[in-house]
């Protein structure tokens, strides 16, 4: 019973931490028919209307504008650090921050199905956790379709590559996935995702990868 009571009162933190995040907000300016024309570089690596068909570069189509504008803003500044992105992002204004993360938002995912050795296992824990190691659901930040949480900034998972949720887990859970020197506080939900993804297994991250994969 202790044990279980340390989890749920983990769980409690990181949605507190949750309602306290602050967004940004992209479609105060930002426009998505200017957006569809300055992403035109973008689709070499994300595909046609973000729906990439690499698996080390993530979908971009209907997901979350306001964490597309913050990811964009870090791949700016240098605090998330990729040697692709970082140049990239440097020539961007925010008004074509906006205007790309909207249009990103407006477009629908399409992608690869789940592997069937693995997601049934990651279901269960993107629906449940892991108590026993105080992981909590996926489904209370990023929710039941996968579409994540607006207000919160947090990103939608449906349709993503399974080997880019696996890589970026694996970069939270070794505090690769931001540089500086406090990386676990650069976005605005990176204390809770560097604290949770130390607590899954290698076969726990290959599941719920799958599961997120497959998910529409």
């Amino acid at each position: 019973m202790a044990h279980t009571s340390s989890w749920m009162a983990a769980a409690l933190v990181l949605t507190s931490a949750c309602l306290a995040a602050t967004p940004d907000v992209p479609f105060t300016h930002g426009k998505a028919a200017d957006g569809a024309a300055k992403t035109a570089v973008c689709s070499s690596c994300h595909g046609p209307n973000g729906n990439s068909s690499n698996p080390d570069w993530p979908r971009l189509a209907g997901q979350n504008a306001v964490y597309i504008a913050e990811q964009l803003r870090l791949f700016r500044s240098g605090a998330r650090d990729n040697p692709v992105m970082k140049p990239l992002a440097a020539t961007l204004q925010d008004q074509d921050i906006d205007d790309i993360a909207v249009y990103y938002e407006a477009q629908t995912p399409t992608g690869l199905e789940a592997d069937p050795s693995y997601w049934q296992a990651g279901q269960a824990l993107y629906q449940h956790g892991d108590p026993a190691h105080e992981v909590p659901a996926c489904i209370a930040c990023h929710g039941p379709a996968g579409r994540g949480n607006l207000a919160a900034g947090y990103p939608a998972l449906r349709a993503q590559q399974s080997a880019y949720v696996i890589k970026q887990l694996k970069d939270y859970a070794s505090g690769a996935r931001y540089s500086g020197a406090n990386p676990e506080t650069a976005s605005r939900n990176g204390v809770m995702m560097f604290t949770i993804a130390k607590r899954l297994t290698p076969e726990q991250m290959r599941d719920v990868a799958s599961y997120l994969q497959g998910m529409r």
